[in-house]
């Protein structure tokens, strides 16, 4: 089996060197870039599985990297998991409205950094698996017929109730802000507050009941689903 080919990318040599040797250790082919633009010429030339990509980046920075390679249909699908300094929230927020699939801020412990990489991998692999009936833990979503079940016994919700808990459930791990749930809820097109989330999470929970564990609230950027399954 070909090793998973992993670019990171930071304009400190040290963090470089640091993911270099924990990545190969755990077996991936590591590719390493300094810039934003030396980042965009490797993605074309090497075809990556993976991006680790720090946002502060001299000249094209991170958050634009990241925009241009999800408006690109042949980059689009490609996974992302953002650096960022502790306590930016507004970035972590803009860099997942923008397709990032995770992110990390420093410092990091590189045995998390390489439990979320293996994480993103896995997702993008079941995402490509096309799953009409998702189960996990004790529910069943039938997403042909609009159902969940809990232990075999129908749990009522509303359609939004119901795309919202499918828009989590469908991809475990990973961090949704409120506004990508709004438009995977009511559609793009649609003019709602996003406190409106909140609320349908707060209902959804409390039909969950034990279960409404699942759905994890990440402070100042949105919700994930998480189960011992992940």
């Amino acid at each position: 089996m070909a090793k998973k080919k992993i670019l990171v990318v930071d304009d400190e040599k040290d963090i470089l060197e640091l993911l270099e040797y924990n990545l190969e250790k755990e077996g991936y082919e590591v590719l390493k870039a300094m810039t934003g633009e030396e980042t965009l010429e490797l993605v074309k030339k090497e075809s990556p599985d993976l991006i680790i990509l720090d946002l502060m980046l001299p000249g094209l920075d991170g958050l634009e990297v990241c925009k241009i390679l999800k408006k690109d249909t042949k980059t689009a699908s490609l996974p992302i998991i953002i650096l960022t300094a502790k306590g930016e929230e507004s970035d972590i927020i803009v860099g997942l409205e923008l397709g990032a699939d995770d992110y990390i801020t420093k410092p990091f412990s590189p045995k998390v950094l390489i439990a979320r990489v293996k994480t993103v991998l896995r997702r993008l692999e079941e995402k490509l698996k096309p799953k009409e009936v998702i189960q996990i833990e004790d529910l069943t979503i039938d997403t042909p017929r609009h159902k969940v079940t809990s232990k075999g016994k129908p749990i009522e919700l509303t359609k939004i109730e119901f795309n919202l808990f499918k828009c989590l459930a469908s991809n475990p791990g990973r961090v949704f802000t409120r506004d990508q749930l709004l438009d995977s809820a009511w559609g793009e097109e649609t003019f709602i507050i996003d406190r409106a989330v909140d609320v349908h999470i707060r209902r959804l929970r409390k039909k969950l009941k034990t279960a409404s564990k699942l759905i994890v609230t990440i402070r100042g950027v949105g919700y994930k689903f998480e189960s011992n399954e992940d």
